[in-house]
């Protein structure tokens, strides 16, 4: 009984550990000669570990958790508040509602259903900053959508590494 919950602990750690190396990721500033349009090049490093870890682990990581991420990460962005936890709610409802038959896809249709996942979360971020009237529209608002499901194949093979080794459950 002991060695079972010395496991769910160290799943835990992992589970927060790759949440919040990915938030991190997000956080990172770009060097100062970078161009601010490579910007748009990064892909949504947040949203990606959060979809797999609900398709991995759906009693573990849901909405609850989503929304709780994404109340981090608006403090860490300075953003409005609720901004990327309505997003990630969202998120999170579509990629639960689908978990098992993204468990099923091949990776590559994965990074498909993974492409149109970010892309709502980006639409739904963007809707709530142009209400604010912070932001304009241009095509290279989308372009993280594209790199996340471009990186998705390597995300997905790391965190399920991880997740087999460290006997997360």
């Amino acid at each position: 009984m002991e060695a079972v919950a010395d496991t769910k602990a160290g799943g835990s750690w992992i589970l927060f550990g790759t949440i919040f190396v990915s938030m991190v990721l997000a956080i990172v500033s770009l060097p100062e000669f970078v161009p601010d349009e490579l910007g748009y090049l990064r892909p949504e490093w947040v949203p990606l570990v959060l979809i797999y870890w609900i398709i991995a682990l759906p009693q573990r990581i849901g909405i609850v958790a989503a929304w709780m991420v994404g109340l981090m990460m608006d403090v860490l962005m300075g953003s409005l508040l609720g901004q990327h936890a309505i997003a990630y709610i969202l998120m999170a409802y579509v990629t639960y509602s689908l978990y098992q038959r993204l468990r099923m896809f091949a990776i590559w249709q994965q990074s498909l259903v993974v492409f149109a996942i970010v892309g709502l979360n980006q639409l739904i971020n963007f809707w709530i900053e142009n209400i604010a009237g912070v932001a304009d529209w241009t095509l290279w608002y989308l372009l993280p959508s594209l790199m996340s499901a471009l990186v998705w194949p390597w995300v997905f093979l790391l965190l399920r590494f991880l997740r087999r080794t460290f006997h997360v459950t």
